[in-house]
């Protein structure tokens, strides 16, 4: 495997939500936290885990206090590749804007791939051999 990827927000919280061990989200969020596995992250991309994760409600589901996120954002943060987001004429429009960020970093290198379980980034044409589901990417770290 030579692709690196890039983990989205859904996948991150998933895996802390999950009670199940042995579920894509939750061996994605290991293999992160474990170096298993190359990917990418931008500063946009670790604030966001960050927003998404300290929200009231999230953190009531999963029970860490925002020392033990801010603890665990580091590890991941030690473990991954930090590249800035391309901004130019060029770079294909996000199907939602408020994910351009990540076609940002989509469009630094074509060995990058989006894990997400993001239904409308998954379903965009022009992005659709490098947008994956949680379950295809365990696979393929299986082969």
């Amino acid at each position: 495997m030579s692709d690196y990827f890039i983990i989205d927000t859904n996948i991150v919280v998933a895996g802390l939500l999950t009670m199940h061990a042995d579920s894509p989200v939750a061996r994605i969020l290991e293999g992160m936290l474990s170096a298993a596995f190359p990917f990418v992250v931008s500063e946009a991309l670790l604030a966001e885990y960050h927003l998404v994760l300290v929200r009231p409600k999230l953190r009531q589901l999963h029970g860490l206090s925002v020392a033990e996120i801010d603890i665990i954002l580091t590890d991941i943060a030690r473990h991954a590749i930090v590249l800035a987001p391309v901004r130019t004429a060029a770079t294909p429009m996000a199907p939602d804007p408020g994910d351009q960020f990540l076609w940002g970093l989509l469009a630094n290198r074509a060995d990058l791939v989006l894990v997400t379980g993001d239904k409308l980034l998954l379903q965009d044409e022009a992005m659709r051999e490098r947008v994956i589901l949680p379950k295809t990417f365990v696979a393929q770290l299986q082969h």
